[in-house]
């Protein structure tokens, strides 16, 4: 039924403003459509991320969107935390934490926040 059709990640944000430059400027997205002051639309690879305003931004304690970054996860963490990301580091089962990247199994993990406390994701291998 709905397997023919693109889905699109959604992040709820409160400042617009300030999560556009942090998606633009930090994270290298470039806007495909803006709804006014309400929601900018971005492409990442072949897909899209829809970013929009919310009053409840950030209360998603679960990963809210993933990029599949295989190979070189390592160095893109590397830059992103030359451009002040913060990873986050969590007790997993069976994971192995090497600098900011999770290793489980041969899979790579690394998640960090957007200003609002969304929970992102790379994952490679």
């Amino acid at each position: 039924m709905l397997a023919e059709h693109r889905a699109t990640a959604t992040i709820a944000v409160k400042d617009l403003p300030k999560a556009r430059k942090f998606y633009e400027q930090v994270l290298g997205l470039e806007p495909t459509h803006e709804e006014g002051s309400e929601a900018v639309t971005y492409r990442s690879g072949d897909h899209d991320l829809l970013v929009y305003r919310s009053e409840f931004a950030g209360t998603n304690r679960a990963t809210a969107a993933t990029w599949h970054v295989a190979p070189g996860i390592e160095s893109l963490v590397q830059s992103l935390r030359q451009k002040g990301i913060a990873f986050e580091h969590y007790q997993l089962p069976h994971a192995r934490l090497e600098g900011d990247v999770h290793v489980i199994d041969g899979m790579k993990a690394a998640w960090f926040k957007d200003p609002d406390g969304n929970i992102l994701a790379l994952v490679g291998s």
